[in-house]
């Protein structure tokens, strides 16, 4: 019998989550040392100067992509024409979605990503030479631990305690709600806790974050994140209608809104319709709910490698860690360094440019998930319980955050001033 050779300590980082949490490091590392170098994709294409920015993006994140694919050992054979393409529409996507007319409708760029890539999948077909960089969860495991430095826990605490108890409660309790209408109503586990996280946490990043952790499927992420931006758009006009008929003060009808609205640029929008001071509300508590993402990732990630394959394969520390997704280690770490190690002027700094170049890689990997998925797949009988199911907890998570929100900043906040 051969006796087993032990392998060189490092060779544990050479699988695809650490390179990518490596990666990540850098990126961030960059970010902090030599800002000036950081990319930043424009929103408008008016200047030389953007064009110029919009060009030095897509060289940055092609030597990412080249070197990390390298490294993994992965096929580089058309990769440079099939991300030149992706790029294109991940950048027309941001630029579509700074318009002012559609920006005040508070849809985010990651929804025109998707839409592109879905009409180029359902219309004209995706060719051959555009699949090499269609790698949307590597840009989503690099867009979330790079986003992780942009979650502060001094700055929630000191913005207000009140929109983190809020957060606590709201999301604790519609996560488990949402979990279990959805299981009532038939949704597979992988589809129902996207979906909770989704509706709970805080929409569109929240659902990216679970699909990763669980290693999700894309196609039920694509169909998860338009339930999300879709039925956003008319909450964003109908709570703040209702709020001023029920004659809400500012302070619980801004909470109201930050902890029902899924995505940030809806809340911003919506608060804005009720003054300054619901704005501000409503931006702290969707802050305090996007801070419950690092912890809600870790404890979905820890109960979905313990409960094993199938449920089959007794769980050890190390088979736990092995199975654990490194990326939100990576996302907890990149967060807590920048919670302990800077201050809140300086990790705002930085979060500046780390937010948009997270940003940036979110609408690459929607484009790369629009192209994967098809419009009937979206839309078919198998998707109308998920509807019906998000629907349903959206509408409990309406009422349960109205309630919250009234007691905490309506009763307790005034109490103790």
């Amino acid at each position: 019998m051969t006796k087993e050779t032990k392998q060189p300590w490092w060779k544990q980082f050479m699988t695809e989550d650490w390179i990518i949490v490596i990666a990540a490091a850098i990126i961030l590392a960059l970010a902090v040392i030599v800002p000036a170098i950081m990319p930043r994709m424009p929103k408008t294409l008016f200047t030389s100067k953007e064009w110029l920015d919009a060009g030095y993006m897509f060289v940055f994140l092609m030597l990412v992509t080249y070197l990390t694919s390298f490294i993994m050992k992965k096929p580089l054979k058309g990769l440079f024409l099939s991300f030149l393409a992706i790029y294109v529409l991940a950048l027309l996507s941001n630029v579509v979605a700074a318009i002012p007319a559609v920006k005040s409708t508070g849809l985010e760029s990651v929804f025109f990503a998707v839409i592109f890539g879905l009409i180029i999948s359902n219309i004209l077909g995706v060719p051959k030479w555009l699949k090499p960089a269609i790698q949307s969860e590597f840009y989503i495991k690099i867009g979330i631990i790079t986003l992780g430095s942009t979650i502060l826990f001094g700055e929630v605490m000191k913005a207000g305690a009140y929109g983190l108890a809020q957060a606590l409660v709201v999301v604790l309790v519609v996560w488990n709600f949402a979990f279990w209408v959805a299981r009532k109503m038939r949704v597979d586990d992988e589809m129902a806790t996207m979906l909770a996280s989704g509706v709970s946490i805080c929409g569109v990043s929240a659902a990216i974050a679970t699909c990763g952790v669980i290693k999700g499927n894309n196609k039920k992420l694509s169909t998860v994140i338009s339930l999300v931006l879709v039925i956003a758009i008319p909450m964003m006009y109908l709570l703040p209608w209702l709020s001023e008929l029920m004659g809400l003060s500012s302070s619980v009808a801004g909470a109201w809104l930050g902890g029902t609205i899924d995505t940030t640029g809806a809340v911003a929008a919506a608060g804005t319709m009720l003054g300054e001071e619901a704005a501000q509300t409503a931006i702290i508590v969707k802050s305090s709910q996007n801070v419950l993402l690092g912890i809600a990732a870790f404890l979905i990630a820890l109960y979905w490698t313990y409960k094993g394959k199938e449920g089959q394969e007794k769980p050890t520390a190390k088979l736990i860690w092995d199975r654990f997704p490194k990326f939100v280690v990576g996302f907890v770490l990149a967060s807590l360094v920048f919670s302990i190690f800077f201050s809140i002027e300086d990790a705002k700094i930085v979060g500046k440019i780390t937010k948009g170049f997270s940003n940036s890689l979110f609408s690459i990997a929607f484009v790369c998930i629009g192209l994967e998925t098809r419009f009937k797949e979206i839309f078919s009988k198998e998707n109308r319980q998920p509807l019906k199911a998000f629907l349903t907890a959206q509408g409990v998570n309406i009422i349960v955050t109205l309630i919250v929100a009234y007691v905490i900043f309506g009763v307790i906040q005034p109490l103790l001033g």
